[in-house]
C-alpha cells in the first residue's frame, strides 16, 4: 500500500527528518512520490513518477532546509492506475470559491458508484484523483445553494458524511487540505499515527521516531490547526478487512497496471 505523511504547526518548524525517514520507505512503494508545503503563504506541489530513493531533485531537496507549518508527502504503490507522474499524489483542485483542496490517499476505492461519474474528468486513472474530484464537486454544489463559501463547520460536517459513505467496503486512508485545516481519516487498524507536540502533529503511516506515536482515532474523521485537534467526525465503524475476496480483486487490478 501506498504511505501518508502529513504535518501541521502553528509555526514554521524545519521537518527535514521527518521527510528523510518517510522517504526512506520508498523501497517498497517504488512507483511515485509527492510533496506539498505551504511557504510565505503558497501551497507549493512537487513530485515524481520515480522511486524516492532514486530521486536525485528529492535528495538535493532534501539537503536543504525544508521549513514550513504544513505538510503533505506521499509514497506511491499503485493498485490503481499506471506508473505516470499524473497519477502520483498530491493531487489538488479548487472549488468554485478559489479554496484550493489537495488530497493524498492510501487505500482503493473497490466499488463506489458515484465516482464513476469522475472518470471521464480526471487527469490521469487512479481512483485517489476521483475521490477529489468527487469531493470538491460535493463542495460546489453545497456551497451554490447556500450562494456563498461554506464555513469550516459546514466543510466539516459534509466531508464527514462523504467519508462515512465511501468508506463501506473501501480502503479509505486520507489526508486532505484545504488551505487552512488537514482532514485526517482512516479505515484501517494501525495504519495512520500520529504524534502530537507542544505546538505541532505529524501524522503518518508508520511512526518515523522513537518518540510516542499513537494511533490516529479510528473509522472518524478529524481536523487539525495549528498543529492542535480542532475537530471530531462521528464514528461510523465502517472498519475495512482485507478478505479473499478483496485480495483477489487487487491481484486483478494490480497485474493490469
Amino acid at each position: 500500500m501506498c504511505e501518508l505523511f502529513g504535518f501541521s504547526s502553528e509555526k514554521e518548524e524545519l521537518v527535514n527528518d521527518y521527510l528523510k525517514e518517510f522517504y526512506s520507505h520508498s523501497d517498497k512503494h517504488p512507483h511515485g512520490w509527492g510533496l506539498a508545503y505551504l511557504y510565505d503563504g503558497q501551497l507549493y506541489i512537487e513530485k515524481e513518477s520515480l522511486q524516492a530513493s532514486k530521486s536525485n531533485y528529492l535528495k538535493e531537496k532534501l539537503s536543504t532546509p525544508i521549513c514550513s507549518s504544513t505538510i503533505l508527502a506521499h509514497i506511491r504503490f499503485a493498485t490503481i492506475g499506471n506508473v505516470y507522474r499524473k497519477n502520483c499524489h498530491p493531487y489538488h483542485k479548487r472549488d468554485n470559491f478559489n479554496r484550493r483542496w489537495t488530497l493524498i490517499h492510501n487505500g482503493t476505492i473497490f466499488d463506489y458508484v458515484p465516482l464513476r461519474n469522475f472518470i471521464k474528468y480526471q487527469s490521469g486513472d487512479t481512483d485517489s484523483e476521483r475521490v477529489l474530484l468527487y469531493t470538491v464537486d460535493k463542495i460546489n454544489t453545497a456551497q451554490k445553494k447556500l450562494c456563498r463559501p461554506m464555513s469550516f463547520e459546514e466543510r466539516f460536517n459534509l466531508l464527514d458524511q462523504i467519508v462515512a459513505d465511501m468508506s463501506k467496503n473501501n480502503k479509505l486512508n486520507l489526508i486532505i487540505y484545504d488551505g487552512e485545516y488537514l482532514y485526517i481519516h482512516t479505515n484501517y487498524k494501525n495504519s495512520l499515527y500520529y504524534l502530537e507536540k507542544y505546538n505541532n502533529i505529524a501524522v503518518s503511516t508508520r511512526p518515523l521516531s522513537f518518540e510516542s506515536w499513537k494511533n490516529v482515532p479510528f473509522t472518524t474523521l478529524t481536523a487539525i490547526k495549528d498543529g492542535r485537534f480542532i475537530a471530531y467526525g462521528h464514528k461510523h465503524n465502517n472498519e475495512y478487512i482485507d478478505n479473499e475476496e478483496n485480495m483477489k480483486n487487487l491481484y486483478r487490478i494490480f497485474s493490469g497496471l
